[in-house]
C-alpha cells in the first residue's frame, strides 16, 4: 500500500514527463505545493524505488513508479466514467469527485465497476483508460486549432483541469466522439467557427478554448 500523497505525486509525474525528467518547479505548480515540499517527497520516492531523482535534472518514474501511477490513473478514469454514466454527474464535476474517491477503494471494487461499464477504453473526457496490465493506448490527435477548414474530425479528448470550460463545452455538445467540421478560422489566434454533424447551427469558440479540444480525422 502507498499513501494518497505518493499516488498523487506519481500520477503528476506521469502526466508531466515526456522525453525528459520533471523539474521540481513543474511539480510544485501542478500540485500547488511549495518547492521544498516537492524536494522532500521526491527524495522519499527515490528511497522507495519509485522515481529516479537528481536535484539538477529532476525526476522520472521507475518501472515500479509507473506501475503505481497507471493503476491510480485507471482507478480515477473508471470512477469518472461511472460517475458520468451511472450516477449522471455533469462532466465538470466528475474529475474532482474521482480525485476524492480513487485513494479509498479496492482493486476488487474498481474491477466490479469496470465490469458494469463493459470494460471501457476511454473516460468521459476522452482520455484512454489504462488496462489492468498497465497498457495505455496512444492517441493520435491534434489540437482543434491545427484542424483544417472543411475537413470532418471526431473530438478525441478534452483537457479536464478547468471545470467551467468543461461545463461550457458540454452545453455546446462538444464532447468526445462528436463529429465536427471547421467552417472558418480567423487569423492571429482568432476564433474558430464549426458545425456539429447533422446540426444546422454554427458554434464560434475562442482560440484558447479550441486549443484545449483534441481531434482526429
Amino acid at each position: 500500500m502507498v499513501s494518497q500523497a505518493v499516488q498523487d505525486y506519481l500520477k503528476a509525474i506521469f502526466k508531466l514527463q515526456k522525453d525528459s525528467p520533471v523539474s521540481t518547479t513543474e511539480l510544485a505548480k501542478e500540485l500547488n505545493v511549495s518547492g521544498a515540499s516537492v524536494t522532500g517527497m521526491l527524495k522519499r520516492l527515490a528511497s522507495m524505488g519509485l522515481v529516479e531523482y537528481n536535484s539538477y535534472h529532476g525526476a522520472k518514474l521507475t518501472p515500479s513508479g509507473e506501475k503505481v501511477a497507471l493503476e491510480t490513473i485507471r482507478f480515477h478514469r473508471l470512477l469518472e466514467l461511472y460517475l458520468k454514466e451511472q450516477l449522471h454527474y455533469p462532466l465538470d464535476k466528475v474529475h474532482e469527485e474521482a480525485c476524492k474517491l480513487e485513494h479509498f477503494i479496492s482493486e476488487e471494487f474498481i474491477e466490479r465497476i469496470n465490469e458494469i461499464l463493459g470494460d471501457p477504453k476511454f473516460d468521459p473526457h476522452g482520455h484512454p483508460i489504462p488496462t489492468k496490465e498497465g497498457f495505455l493506448l496512444n492517441q493520435d490527435e491534434i489540437p482543434l486549432t491545427d484542424a483544417e477548414i472543411g475537413v470532418s474530425y471526431t473530438i478525441g479528448h478534452l483537457e479536464d483541469d478547468n471545470p467551467e470550460l468543461l461545463a461550457y463545452l458540454e452545453s455546446l455538445g462538444l464532447l468526445p466522439g462528436t463529429v465536427i467540421k471547421i467552417i472558418e478560422k480567423l487569423p492571429f489566434y482568432g476564433p474558430i467557427s464549426l458545425k456539429i454533424k447533422n446540426s444546422p447551427k454554427t458554434h464560434t469558440i475562442g482560440f484558447e478554448v479550441a486549443k484545449r479540444i483534441f481531434v482526429q480525422k
